[in-house]
């Protein structure tokens, strides 16, 4: 019996809010059963762990131009030098050099109505990543770490949460350390200390693991037992990555070249390859970024150069997930922190412009073959369909089966939405 007494905890582990769990309840009521409340919760987690979703993030450091990538404005003063292509579905142009992504344009969507807040680099690389501004009392987690914490199965002995290249991480906020991003610098080599000691066995390893857990445990129980977790957080996840067979999914020479050259023997080539073995082995969320994005001088040459990395690299791994049946369970997202400018400066530049920009996703239930909103002419405004960053991760959500409006506990004991606001892009699903 529920009494007035009775309070409803918010968090990582919880539920949405008071009014969920009383739906909850009464759902399990009539269907004759009555389970407690937290096992209702760990049965909703466990279904949707059980569909197996993925999420891969192409991030663009530094800001790609919608110009120059899948909104080009040809014959227009805005446009520049740069031409559009056709792509495999008509109606649909984007820049020259992109001709691989145009071959793979049924399975991909794209926003071209993006609008965003923040116009300063590491501001817009934290809104971009956790759907929030940056605030001084609270850090948020990013899309990795949500995804990690509701869809990642606890037993799996692989970080579910991979960064691969990139300049700015954005962790896991107050959700812990258990949801932190493992980093892999260099795609091409196993991650660094994953073999054990000389002389040291799977079991001589786990007996030193207890014993820094027991000199561990006088210190938690002084008064540090957060910091403690953390740092168990952290050895558990290092210790279960040493021991564990799916390491070989780092290893990429078990590739064969043809392969790889497909992808490009370039980092971020090479470290899109890495995504769709760790997606393919179980790892949840990857993301792997490409640097230089940042084009204040000599955009188009520049642009042309990064196109040549990341057109073939990104298209292939299209093509890869859906010969493997995996694009239908894996969310592919190609985007940066903001647009640049329709204006072309004096150094054949463009500067930061979070005021339009483009996106581009594939996968998970994501319809391609569309173009969602658009510019004017000139590139300077949004025509029609303008999408908020929020917007943007409810669509993230709705493709995952993630609840946007799930709250979590933060560090300063304040609940927070996965996501505050906005609506899912709904013409991507139809």
């Amino acid at each position: 019996m529920l009494t007035q007494n009775m309070h409803v905890r918010v968090n990582r582990d919880g539920v949405t809010s008071r009014r969920t769990f009383l739906q909850q309840v009464v759902v399990g009521t009539a269907a004759g059963t009555v389970l407690p409340w937290v096992d209702l919760l760990r049965v909703r987690a466990a279904d949707l762990r059980a569909r197996g979703m993925s999420c891969i993030v192409l991030f663009m450091q530094g800001g790609p131009s919608q110009f120059e990538t899948f909104d080009p404005k040809p014959g227009t003063d805005t446009g520049g030098p740069t031409q559009a292509i056709d792509t495999a579905v008509p109606g649909i142009r984007i820049a020259e050099g992109w001709e691989n992504i145009a071959r793979e344009m049924k399975d991909i969507a794209l926003i071209r109505s993006m609008v965003g807040t923040e116009g300063n680099h590491q501001r817009a690389v934290y809104q971009l990543h956790t759907g929030y501004v940056p605030s001084g009392s609270v850090k948020h987690p990013s899309l990795g770490a949500i995804a990690a914490c509701e869809l990642g199965d606890p037993a799996f002995d692989l970080p579910h949460y991979v960064s691969i290249g990139g300049r700015f991480r954005i962790g896991s906020g107050f959700l812990g350390m258990s949801y932190a991003p493992f980093v892999v610098t260099n795609p091409n080599s196993l991650p660094a200390n994953v073999a054990l000691p000389n002389r040291v066995d799977r079991r001589r390893f786990v007996r030193r693991l207890k014993l820094m857990a027991d000199l561990e445990q006088d210190f938690a129980k002084a008064g540090g037992e957060a910091r403690v977790e953390d740092h168990r957080s952290i050895y558990r996840s290092a210790a279960s990555l040493v021991v564990s067979p799916r390491l070989k999914a780092f290893d990429l020479s078990q590739e064969k070249d043809s392969v790889r050259d497909q992808y490009g023997r370039t980092t971020f080539g090479q470290g899109c390859l890495l995504a769709r073995r760790l997606v393919e082995t179980g790892v949840t969320f990857v993301e792997v970024s490409s640097n230089g994005w940042d084009t204040h001088n000599d955009n188009f040459e520049r642009t042309k150069t990064l196109a040549g990395q990341v057109d073939p690299a990104f298209a292939h791994l299209i093509r890869d997930l859906r010969q493997r049946g995996l694009l239908e369970k894996t969310l592919v997202v190609w985007m940066g922190e903001f647009g640049r400018t329709p204006r072309i400066n004096g150094r054949t530049g463009r500067d930061h412009y979070p005021r339009a920009f483009t996106v581009a996703l594939a996968g998970a239930g994501i319809q391609g073959g569309r173009v969602i909103g658009s510019t004017t002419e000139d590139g300077r405004t949004i025509a029609d369909r303008p999408v908020s960053v929020a917007d943007l991760f409810c669509t993230f959500c709705k493709a995952l089966g993630i609840n946007p409006r799930k709250e979590n506990m933060s560090g300063v004991g304040r609940p927070i939405k996965i996501v505050d606001g906005g609506n899912p892009v709904s013409e991507l699903f139809a």
